[in-house]
């Protein structure tokens, strides 16, 4: 039986446990009258709980049978899930008692030694745990039950209720876990039943969803339904805005000037994020900024196939947004808030007439893309300058665009959004940085042999990606050189065989994007090996606005159009324009832009690293590349900072654990190709390796991969809780990033692909992984080397959590393990780590085309090659050209446990639905 513990008088006992007919007010579906007993009126209060915390104290000896031991305590968190529907009703402030009903839970941190001890059918339930009253002629107040298979662990007696009017906060203490029939059942120990195996409390703020003004009789004289303090729309934390759909394609008017035409391309961006982003007009700087490409993928002066080279042809200016609207586009679930603000959930459509009006469009001089400030007053003004049929506009040759010189190419078109209120969020908030994911493309068709052309969608917009995502069969990869202070770019490139005549030339295609870096790039350089002939040396850029009055260029001159200059020597080839100190004005690759290099060679293709020069600031990033010949390793190697200045930046290294030493390193990450089919909370696939893997002295053909960033050899645990090595018991383990991970959502996942060739292969595992309960990211990579033992590598994508919550490292056994960090403590996850061979201080890199790798345990460290596959992997699933490529393996998969399909549903007031007006024009 439980006590009501009332913050203020206390009711008599017959007004608590009054029969229905005295007890529910006619608002509430009972009669007309409260008891007139009570003779007295005032106001009725049906609430819910608004959001709040479960604590349990469990004994794990009882649950595990272990009865002479002492207690063993682990503490279970939940957060509570937003309006849960557990009712209590109020009178007067006074508690007068709970209705029937139940609190979903969330886990929100259990970090006790043992969790992972916890009986498994327990352990299998604890995602998915509501807490329920039961009715009141029932044994017992509340009972914890799984909400899916309602399968009852424990009863609950002993509970006190609280309740404190000022607050709106009700608290239950005191109460007792009995374990229940069920649970005693399935742990074959049915003498259990009714054993104490812990404790229980909670504490949830309430908020009224009826209120019932009653008069002294009884009667009802008002009622009101208050609105609920519903969550936000939106999944992401802060403001995330993308582009969700792309819309209409058009050249803006007839007629081209200097061989070139205008064009426009409508957008509709969605607002992912649970905050409302400013969407304020001009002259204000607080709206985002709308930057338009177009790119072609063809066959270029090889005609055997149409997806050697992926070129941009085109880019705009960029539209000043304005007035948001409050669609629904995305089905998000808009909140209703639109004009100066796009609200959560919400989504605002521009045509190609809007975005291609050139009063409304400033240059991209103004703007930084990583913050999106800009100086509102002057990133607009068209003063001082006329405007012809293309001017603004995405300015494209007309031979680019012609179907007879452009057999069998394929289009794709591109948007940004460039968002002033997400730049000042990552300020404020570092671990949720939301600016990387604001490029959409999709795959155009042309008609036309000479302006005016049309275009016609070929296929959906391709969400949250860049265009060059879309290059079919090439390796792409992203670089991100300054965390937090500054954005990212790819690197694309492709190597081939060419056909007859010239069967000894392998053709070399590198493309460098600049989604959003605002200290550009200014030089390219591949390394050549010795006795390689390099013919056919070629560079591509975009075609460059002309410079206008007040458009934000030194000197209202424009960006320059001057091809870069080509520099060749016996071990390298390099691209590069002026230095900004030379002229600010340089063809510098700057954001929204994408730039080629290419060459022909007569030797094959073997992994090495370029260098990245930047234009701004920063010192070179060397990046994973295929060059001609045997290459030679580059040195020194600059290491990359995260300041504005060129100073290098030593990053800490990891205390060893009792087992080999961790060596920190750099790399990028090759992109899985093949779904393994992991996509759950908190499951294991078991993937056969198409190699044997030696782990410390063991050799495996099979490895369990965890969705929460783990890969088990001879356990298959799918604990989502971590702990500091070592994890007792769970032998032969790597943790890339063992966090509370989830692959739900569509897009996210375990990939895989292999490198190389035997018995040099390499076996890439990425995940592309969310944060329980979906958001967030935290992308990753193990690679599992052939024929070298306890060789691997982790390298780290982007990873919005950074190492706050996680655990890194391998473990042999209890006694044998390396930890590289574990909940803030450690080495940073960018970049990557490695394992030092036992009694080793400084890795020694093996010097073969497979290794993938470059330990950096110093700042000053010796410079070794970052691989990447001899055989194609992209990022999505495209099809290799024809040039002679070595067959791989291909790794199999096979699921260990059934995922769950969803999270702990959540009770929330569903959202009026609101028309999705057509696109302004």
């Amino acid at each position: 039986m439980s006590k009501l513990t009332l913050t203020g008088l206390a009711l008599p006992l017959f007004f608590l446990f009054a029969s229905p007919q005295a007890s529910a007010p006619k608002a509430f579906g009972g009669t007309k009258k409260i008891a007139e007993s009570q003779g007295q009126g005032g106001t009725l209060q049906k609430m819910i709980v608004q959001n709040g915390s479960v604590t349990m104290d469990l004994d794990l000896n009882r649950l595990n049978e272990i009865g002479s031991a002492p207690q063993k305590t682990i503490t279970l968190q939940f957060a509570v899930a937003a309006n849960s529907f557990f009712t209590i009703l109020v009178f007067n402030d006074l508690l007068r008692g709970p209705e029937p009903g139940s609190i979903a839970l969330i886990p929100a941190g259990v970090n006790a030694p043992g969790y992972n001890n916890l009986p498994l059918r327990l352990a299998g339930s604890i995602k998915q745990l509501v807490i329920e009253k039961l009715p009141s002629g029932a044994a017992f107040d509340l009972a914890v039950r799984d909400d899916k298979t309602g399968f009852v662990f424990f009863n609950v007696e002993g509970d006190q209720y609280g309740y404190d009017a000022n607050a709106q906060l009700l608290s239950i203490t005191g109460g007792r876990l009995l374990v229940s029939n069920e649970f005693a059942k399935a742990l074959g120990r049915a003498s259990d039943v009714g054993a104490v195996a812990g404790e229980i409390s909670i504490g949830a703020t309430m908020e009224p969803i009826e209120i019932n003004h009653l008069d002294e009789n009884g009667n009802v004289k008002s009622a009101s339904l208050p609105a609920l303090n519903v969550p936000l729309p939106g999944t992401v934390p802060g403001p995330d805005v993308i582009v969700g759909e792309l819309l209409d394609f058009v050249q803006s008017q007839t007629g081209s000037v200097g061989g070139r035409v205008g064009l426009a391309l409508g957008t509709d961006a969605c607002n992912k994020g649970i905050e409302n982003v400013a969407w304020i007009a001009l002259p204000s700087n607080n709206h985002p900024f709308i930057p338009q490409n177009l790119y072609r993928m063809s066959a270029g002066i090889y005609g055997d196939f149409n997806t050697l080279e992926f070129e941009q042809i085109g880019q705009s200016w960029g539209k000043h947004a304005f007035a948001a609207a409050s669609s629904n586009t995305c089905g998000f679930g808009c909140n209703g808030v639109g004009g100066d603000h796009l609200g959560s959930g919400c989504s605002d459509a521009y045509g190609a007439g809007l975005n291609g009006s050139q009063g409304g469009i400033g240059s991209r001089a103004w703007v930084n893309p990583f913050t999106g400030s800009f100086p509102g007053s002057t990133a607009n003004d068209h003063s001082g300058h006329s405007h012809d049929v293309t001017s603004h506009r995405m300015l494209v040759d007309v031979n680019d665009l012609n179907t007879s010189l452009n057999p069998g190419a394929t289009y794709f078109a591109e948007a940004e959004y460039i968002v002033p209120d997400e730049g000042i969020w990552c300020q404020s908030h570092p671990d949720q940085c939301n600016m990387y994911n604001n490029a959409s493309y999709r795959p155009y068709t042309v008609t036309g042999i000479n302006q005016p052309f049309s275009f016609t969608a070929a296929g959906p917009t391709v969400r949250e990606h860049p265009a060059i995502m879309a290059w079919a069969g090439a390796t792409v990869n992203q670089i991100q050189p300054a965390p937090g202070t500054d954005g990212i770019w790819f690197i694309g490139y492709k190597v081939f065989r060419v056909s007859p005549p010239k069967e000894q030339v392998w053709h070399y295609e590198y493309a460098l994007y600049n989604q959003n870096l605002d200290r550009a790039i200014q030089s390219f350089s591949v390394p050549v090996g010795p006795g390689v002939n390099i013919s056919s040396i070629s560079f591509h850029a975009p075609p460059q606005q002309p410079g206008f009055a007040h458009d934000g260029t030194q000197g209202d001159a424009g960006y320059s159009s001057t091809p870069w200059t080509v520099t060749q020597d016996a071990s390298s080839i390099t691209w590069s324009t002026e230095t900004f100190a030379q002229n600010q004005n340089a063809n510098a690759i700057r954001f929204g832009t994408l730039y080629n290099f290419r060459f022909d060679a007569d030797q094959p293709p073997n992994p090495t690293n370029a260098m990245v020069g930047y234009f701004k600031t920063g010192s070179p990033t060397f990046v994973g590349v295929q060059a001609a010949g045997n290459v030679p390793l580059p040195s020194p190697t600059p290491t990359p900072t995260a300041s504005p200045t060129p100073t290098a930046t030593a990053t800490p290294t990891p205390t060893p654990g009792p087992c080999n030493n961790i060596v920190q390193g750099a790399g990028s990450i090759v992109p899985g190709t093949t779904d393994i089919g992991n996509h759950c909370d908190d499951c294991v696939t078991t993937l056969t390796l198409p190699f044997p893997f030696t782990l410390y002295d063991q050799t495996f053909n099979a490895v369990n991969l965890s969705s929460n960033g783990n890969a088990q050899f001879t356990t298959t645990d799918t604990a989502f809780t971590n702990v500091c090595l070592p994890w007792t018991t769970h032998n032969y383990t790597i943790f890339p990033y063992w966090d509370d991970l989830y692959t739900v959502n569509s897009g996210f996942g375990i990939y895989t692909s292999v490198s190389g060739t035997a018995p040099n292969r390499i076996l890439n595992i990425e995940w592309r992984a969310q944060y329980f309960p979906g958001s967030g990211s935290a992308n990753f990579e193990l690679r599992l080397y052939e024929g070298q033992s306890s060789r691997f590598d982790v390298i780290y994508g982007t990873v919005s959590n950074g190492n706050t919550s996680a655990t890194a490292g391998v473990q042999r056994d209890d006694n044998c393990f390396a930890q590289y960090f574990c909940n803030g403590s450690g080495g940073p996850p960018t970049g990557g780590w490695t394992l030092a061979p036992a009694g080793t201080p400084t890795p020694t890199p093996t010097p073969t085309a497979t290794a993938t790798f470059t330990p950096t345990p110093t700042p000053t460290a010796t410079h070794t090659p970052t691989p990447t596959p001899t055989t194609t992997a992209t990022a999505t699933a495209t099809t290799t050209p024809p040039p002679s490529p070595t067959p791989t393996t291909t790794a199999s998969a096979t699921p260990t446990s059934t995922p769950r399909p969803s999270v702990t549903p959540r009770l929330s007031q569903a959202p009026r639905p609101r028309p999705t007006p057509p696109p302004r024009p």
